[in-house]
């Protein structure tokens, strides 16, 4: 486990060019548009970057990131713990036209003159790696939602004296029958 936070940024085509890998941690509050899609602040967030040269001599960027995060169960909306893991290889290019010729097992990095931001990056692969849908195992969330499903003995007395108020749809059955009676 790495205890050194992530550089904030770092000049991508030199670091590929020197063969460097960069490792760190991050949590989620570090993160703001990772941590809105999230339940609570807690969670361990660990990058590992390794940046080269290919044969070809594009820059390239593999990137590892394993998150431990809380996210909302979709069915209870309860908190519940997630295991993310991001494995990528992107290529460095300056255009979206570069971007466009690079072979299917790269994806792009459009990268400008300015140094590039880990953090957006590392915010941009874990909102790809989220599952549409997060669920609890199917019996933690029956046990919680048994709790919720389950009228209170009070509801059930208010339930018992209540006077039958009459269906309004009643009338429309009446006349679609032809039982009104006209005065």
């Amino acid at each position: 486990m790495l205890n050194a936070p992530l550089p904030g940024t770092l000049d991508v085509r030199k670091a590929a060019s020197r063969g460097v890998t960069v490792q760190g941690s991050l949590q989620p509050r570090d993160l703001p548009r990772f941590r809105e899609l999230l339940a609570g602040d807690d969670g361990e967030i660990q990058a590992s970057l390794d940046l080269y040269r290919d044969e070809e001599g594009r820059f390239v960027l593999h990137i590892v990131i394993e998150a431990r995060v809380s996210v909302t169960c979709q069915r209870c909306l309860r908190p519940m713990p997630l295991s993310l893991r991001s494995d990528s290889e992107l290529a460095v290019v300056w255009t979206d036209e570069q971007a466009r010729h690079l072979p299917s097992h790269l994806d792009p990095l459009v990268q400008g003159e300015e140094e590039c931001d880990l953090r957006a990056l590392v915010t941009e692969e874990l909102i790809l790696a989220l599952p549409a849908f997060s669920y609890h195992e199917q019996a933690d969330c029956n046990t919680l939602l048994a709790e919720y499903a389950a009228p209170t003995e009070a509801e059930k007395e208010a339930d018992d004296g209540a006077e039958k108020r009459p269906n309004p749809f009643d009338i429309l059955a009446q006349l679609k029958r032809g039982d009104t009676h006209q005065e």
